[in-house]
C-alpha cells in the first residue's frame, strides 16, 4: 500500500505520455506508408500490413493508457490512506498528550493530597494510553491500533 506518490505521479505522466508518443508513431507510419510513390499488389499488401501494425500500435498505446489509469487510482488510495493514518496519528498524539496532562496533575498533587488524607490515582484510561506502544510515524498498524477514545 505504501509508496512514494510523487514517483507514482511522475510514472503516471510517463505513460501517458508514451502512449500518445506510440498512438503518434502508429499515425506517422500509416501517414507514410501511405504516401510511398508505389503502386501495385505488393504496395497495396505492405500498406494493408502497416495499418494492421498500427492498429497493434494503438492497442498498445491503450494499454499504457490503462497502466497509466490503474497506477493513478492507486495512488489516490495510497493517498487516502496516508491521510486515514496522519489524522489516527494525530489524534492518538493528541489523547496522549491530554493523558499524560492530566497524569501529571494527579501526580504533581499526590504528596499535598496524601496531607489532606485523600488518595488519588491516574485514571485507568489515560494509564493505557500512556503504557501502549504506539507504531513508527505513518506506519499502517496506525489503522489497527486500539486506544480508548481513538
Amino acid at each position: 500500500m505504501h509508496g512514494d506518490t510523487d514517483v507514482m505521479r511522475r510514472r503516471v505522466a510517463q505513460l501517458r505520455e508514451q502512449g500518445g508518443d506510440v498512438r503518434a508513431l502508429a499515425d506517422r507510419l500509416v501517414s507514410q506508408a501511405e504516401t510511398v510513390a508505389w503502386s501495385g499488389r505488393a504496395a497495396e499488401s505492405m500498406r494493408e500490413r502497416v495499418r494492421e501494425r498500427a492498429g497493434q500500435l494503438r492497442a498498445c498505446a491503450g494499454r499504457h493508457d490503462v497502466a497509466a489509469d490503474a497506477l493513478q487510482r492507486h495512488l489516490q488510495e495510497v493517498e487516502r490512506v496516508a491521510e486515514l493514518i496522519a489524522a489516527r496519528e494525530r489524534r492518538a498524539r493528541s489523547l496522549r498528550d491530554g493523558a499524560r496532562a492530566r497524569v501529571d496533575a494527579v501526580l504533581a498533587h499526590a504528596e499535598a493530597d496524601r496531607e489532606l488524607g485523600v488518595v488519588r490515582e491516574p485514571d485507568a484510561a489515560d494509564r493505557r494510553l500512556l503504557e501502549c506502544d504506539l507504531p513508527p510515524a505513518g506506519h499502517r498498524d496506525w489503522l489497527d491500533l486500539e486506544l480508548p477514545g481513538l
